[in-house]
């Protein structure tokens, strides 16, 4: 939930502020970026300050990807059953978008629950149209059954040319991701980060999870899907879901959880690097520190040398010394 939070945090924020201020009739033009390259272009008027125009940008899909009229297989119903009469989808979209929505402000339950509950559900927009076809995945599992169509390997979209993978079951569906990561660094952190993660989901308190494994090499269940589908410097992470991690409201959480699990790691494996860097850093502070104190005062130094110093006399230097008195 947290996770969910912070991708629609800045989305949900303009939606409650422009919800407090209608009376205000202030005009809107607002467009931000999101993890994995998912853009955000929202509008309102003055002249009709109840409509909102909110456009959404996916990642550029992959080959092994089918899109539907630019938006992933089953997104139109997900969005019209998520949200019903308060959103409306334009068609065509903007420019540069996938998807543009009209959303009617005036149709917000007047109960403030659940306008605050339907608001996160609109700024969770994202994952409604990116999981859609997940979802009706997953939804034939509660059903303990997969039809024909759906008995087969899917791709979906997630990155910028990178995907993942479900494999559905009658009685499970695996979906796996493989890993990639631009930088060396984030590439060795991330499968360390990746390796531990199997291995704490091996504790009692997780019991109940979804099995997760990682492997360095593809998992027999992607054999056929082409080798550029599948470069992962950083293995390949495999999540059973079963029909217990479904059931009810934990649908959604999982759709969210698995459509947004790269972002998850990459910010972890961000903070980690974030904190060595920290930590390297104050260890610079402290020796520079320690051969600052190593130092001998200069100055100081030259005076007790001073202090300390004396001049050999001769006889006659002596004599003539004692007579000047």
């Amino acid at each position: 939930m947290i996770l969910l939070q912070s991708h629609c945090r800045y989305l949900l924020q303009v939606l409650s502020t422009r919800v407090q201020n209608l009376e205000k009739g202030v005009e809107l033009d607002c467009q931000w970026v999101e993890f994995d390259d998912v853009r955000y272009h929202i509008q309102a008027t003055v002249k009709n300050p109840n409509i909102l125009l909110l456009s959404l940008s996916l990642p550029t899909p992959p080959p092994e990807t089918v899109f539907f009229g630019g938006l992933p297989q089953g997104a139109i119903e997900a969005i019209k059953a998520a949200y019903g009469v308060v959103l409306q989808i334009l068609d065509p979209p903007k420019d540069g978008f996938n998807l543009t929505v009209k959303l009617n402000m005036s149709k917000l339950p007047p109960d403030e629950e659940h306008k605050q509950a339907l608001l996160l559900k609109i700024a969770s927009i994202r994952e409604v149209v990116q999981g859609a076809p997940l979802r009706a995945v997953l939804k034939q599992l509660v059903s303990r059954g997969v039809k024909s169509d759906l008995y087969r390997l899917v791709s979906l979209v997630h990155r910028p040319n990178e995907s993942f993978f479900v494999v559905p079951k009658a009685d499970k569906v695996t979906v796996i991701f493989p890993m990639r990561f631009k930088d060396s660094v984030d590439t060795v952190l991330a499968t360390s980060f990746l390796q531990e993660f199997v291995e704490a989901r091996r504790t009692a308190g997780l019991t109940n999870a979804p099995p997760c494994l990682w492997s360095s090499s593809p998992p027999q269940e992607l054999e056929g899907v082409s080798d550029e589908a599948l470069s992962a410097n950083a293995g390949f992470v495999s999540f059973v879901i079963f029909p217990r991690h479904v059931e009810g409201k934990k649908l959604d959480r999982t759709v969210w959880s698995l459509s947004t699990f790269h972002a998850y790691v990459s910010y972890h494996v961000k903070c980690s690097e974030g904190f060595m860097h920290t930590r390297m850093r104050r260890r610079v502070e402290s020796l520079i520190e320690a051969l600052d104190r190593a130092k001998p005062d200069s100055e100081k130094a030259k005076k007790n040398t001073q202090v300390r110093s004396f001049k050999r006399l001769s006889i006659n230097d002596g004599r003539r010394s004692f007579n000047s008195r």
